[in-house]
């Protein structure tokens, strides 16, 4: 019957006023409303339930046209009368055929633009599609195809309004097809399928399905698919519609992973040309990438429940570019958990319990995505009580038998914020051997993980003070000179955090380890007052200060005078203080600052070299043996052919203060020297007198008594 209906139809053509009776009939059979769609005000998009286009004439034409179907399409008003008659057909196989019929002349009407009657036609197939919807599985691709065909051409308002119902009345009964049929054209991004995306997105009815499917689509694909690709286009589209979000309830946590996990899926993908490229909110139509695409749902997915304050944290600590780094992808994970624990902690208990699963994913993105999570959300306290205490520290004790150091350094990053809970003071036996394990490691974010996982220990009430001074010793020290800019500023604020914490043990004469541990960092921390990275020489100058508080140096002033303007003059004094209070160390200062001339960094190099200098000056001619003196010697005459001028002239300079103090402690046994100081007169020892810096301002003339500023 199907065929027959379909053949009379494409004779006949029909009004639109009699396929408007024909959707009043359909609606009055079920219950609804008979006011005419075309008289009165016009609903707005997003009252409108989806809508269709010029296909319906066909139900139309068969109701006035051939006989016996007559009686089962009634008019607007009348009750429906059953068929009579030995060769009845039943009830529900006409309408099947019927409505097979009307979605087939449809979609071939909306393949043809300008079809009269537009409106009217969507109309009364999108009531046919409420009524008997479920019917239509094989007719869904058809119409899909012919929506994106037609909607470009049809004008703004009621006709783009109604062929919009079809697709939402669709969508209805046939989420998945519908879904299934536009994924397609998503991918190159098509502006027709965009329009239906949105359409979607608005109808409240339906949204709530196909954002289900567009899951489903992202995380059955891998993330270089086109199918992941298409999905993640479409989720950009429906999830920036105002109100969409709201429908995510109930699986708004499974769409944040797959999202993130999509974009860590991208990011190891080969690189297309536009991929660094980020996307920003005042840029004018689609987003550059695949990757932006996805940072541009999730910022939608967040902003549109209340989560702004996120996207806002995640902008101004680089969060989102971070995100879609090849190398830099967990480093955002991280910074989007501690962003949602501080401005969207409703979310992660869902959160926290949809991770527990895929911590044992055979997929690494999505294990490794799931493990950042689980490490971020390791700060909210609350959450983190989800699961037991020794649950989690077991946890993560395990990654740190990983063979993958990204792992172990996502552990390490958990440990630390696990020592942030007050009420885990039982488990720093197991967190110790841990911590102080991944100091030695090669890779630079284990060992600043493990920096700041024992700051935050040393921060914790009854922080074990004494035994990290003893542990530490041989393992800090190393890290002072570390080639990594983080690492070393890290280290030197872990000994000043260690320093501040133990004055207590200093007043109580409990000085072995911790003094030991500061005497032989010293001159590493001075020198780093010059290290090029702001952060190591700011965090030099601050342990600095807590160590002259702790052992009383009353040097404070003077070495914040050193740290800002390179006084030498201040540094003078800082030697001559150290050199009387501590005698025995002056050769051991001296075999510490001798490393430092083969530095590769010239300021460095030149800082070095006036530390000798001055320490030379201050010391008593006994203090230092001859062999220290003649290996200076050599290495400062080897510096005074540096290509830095700087360092040459300063090289020059301690040079000589070598030779004064080795012919008033006797005798030398170094040749070159012995046939120097033979020549030399032998007058009462000068102070040194370097040139200013041209790496750092000098401080004000006269500061240090000095008469005069010097020349430039």
């Amino acid at each position: 019957m199907a065929g027959g209906v379909w053949g009379w139809v494409q004779e006949t053509p029909v009004g639109a006023l009699t396929l408007t009776a024909v959707a009043e009939g359909i609606r009055a059979r079920q219950g609804w409303s008979r006011e005419p769609p075309s008289t009165g005000p016009q609903p707005e998009p997003w009252e409108l339930k989806p809508e269709a286009e010029p296909q319906t004439q066909a139900l139309a034409t068969h109701a006035e046209t051939e006989p016996g179907c007559g009686a089962t399409v009634p008019e607007a008003g009348s009750e429906p009368r059953s068929p009579e008659g030995p060769h009845q057909v039943p009830q529900s196989s006409w309408e099947e055929g019927v409505l097979a019929d009307l979605a087939l002349y449809t979609a071939a009407c909306l393949e043809e633009a300008g079809f009269a009657g537009t409106q009217a036609t969507a109309l009364t197939l999108s009531s046919a599609l409420e009524a008997r919807g479920e019917r239509l599985e094989d007719q869904v691709h058809a119409l899909v195809r012919g929506l994106l065909a037609q909607v470009p051409s049809l004008a703004e308002g009621r006709p783009r309004r109604a062929a919009l119902r079809v697709l939402s009345a669709l969508a209805l009964e046939h989420a998945q097809d519908v879904v299934c049929a536009l994924l397609p054209r998503s991918l190159p991004p098509d502006r027709a399928a965009a329009e239906l995306w949105r359409s979607l997105s608005r109808n409240q009815r339906v949204n709530g399905q196909v954002l289900v499917q567009l899951l489903w689509a992202l995380k059955g694909a891998s993330g270089s698919e086109p199918q992941a690709l298409a999905a993640t286009r479409a989720l950009g589209e429906m999830l920036a519609v105002s109100g969409c979000v709201g429908a995510t309830r109930g699986f708004y946590s499974h769409l944040l992973l797959a999202l993130v996990t999509q974009l860590h899926e991208l990011a190891r993908s080969p690189r297309s040309p536009d991929m660094p490229k980020i996307w920003i909110l005042s840029h004018r139509g689609p987003p550059h990438s695949h990757a932006s695409c996805a940072v541009e749902a999730l910022k939608a997915l967040l902003t549109g429940d209340g989560g702004r304050m996120v996207v806002t944290c995640m902008e101004q600590a680089g969060g989102w570019r971070r995100l879609v780094g090849a190398h830099t992808h967990l480093e955002g994970v991280l910074l989007l958990a501690s962003a949602m624990v501080a401005h969207a902690d409703h979310h992660l208990r869902g959160l926290f319990a949809d991770l527990l699963p895929r911590l044992r994913s055979a997929d690494d993105p999505q294990r490794l995505t799931a493990m950042a999570f689980f490490t971020g959300l390791l700060q909210s306290r609350p959450t983190a009580r989800l699961l037991r205490e020794e649950v989690i520290l077991e946890r993560l004790l395990t990654w740190q038998g990983d063979p993958e150091p990204t792992v172990r350094w996502l552990g390490l990053l958990g440990l630390g914020h696990l020592a942030l809970n007050r009420r885990k003071v039982r488990h720093v036996s197991a967190l110790l051997p841990a911590l102080l394990g991944a100091l030695g490691e090669g890779d630079a974010r284990l060992v600043g993980a493990a920096l700041g996982a024992l700051k935050r220990l040393l921060l914790r009430p009854r922080a074990p003070v004494r035994l990290l001074s003893s542990e530490l010793g041989p393992r800090l020290r190393p890290l002072l000179d570390h080639t990594r800019d983080s690492v070393r500023a890290s280290a030197v604020g872990l000994l000043g955090t260690l320093v501040r914490r133990g004055r207590g043990m200093l007043r109580l004469g409990l000085r072995g380890p911790l003094r030991r541990l500061v005497l032989q960092s010293l001159v590493p921390l001075l020198l780093r007052l010059h290290d090029p990275s702001p952060d190591a020489a700011e965090s030099s100058e601050w342990t600095l200060a807590r160590c002259d508080q702790a052992f009383s140096w009353g040097m404070l002033e003077e070495m914040v005078t050193v740290a800002r303007y390179d006084s030498p003059e201040a540094l003078s004094h800082v030697c001559r203080r150290l050199v009387r209070r501590y005698p025995g160390h002056v050769p051991n200062f001296l075999s510490q600052t001798q490393g430092y001339l083969r530095s590769p960094q010239d300021p460095l190099r030149r800082a070095a070299t006036v530390l000798i200098g001055f320490l030379v000056h201050h010391a008593s001619p006994g203090c230092v043996n001859q062999d220290l003196l003649d290996s200076l010697f050599h290495d400062l005459g080897r510096l005074q052919d540096d290509p830095q001028p700087a360092v040459a002239a300063a090289a020059h300079v301690s040079a000589q203060q070598v030779v004064l103090l080795a012919r008033a402690g006797g005798p030398p046994r170094g040749l070159r020297l012995l046939r120097l100081l033979r020549l030399a007169p032998r007058p009462a020892r000068p102070p040194p007198v370097f040139a200013d810096s041209p790496f750092q301002r000098r401080s004000l003339a006269g500061r240090w008594g000095c008469s005069g500023p010097r020349p430039a």
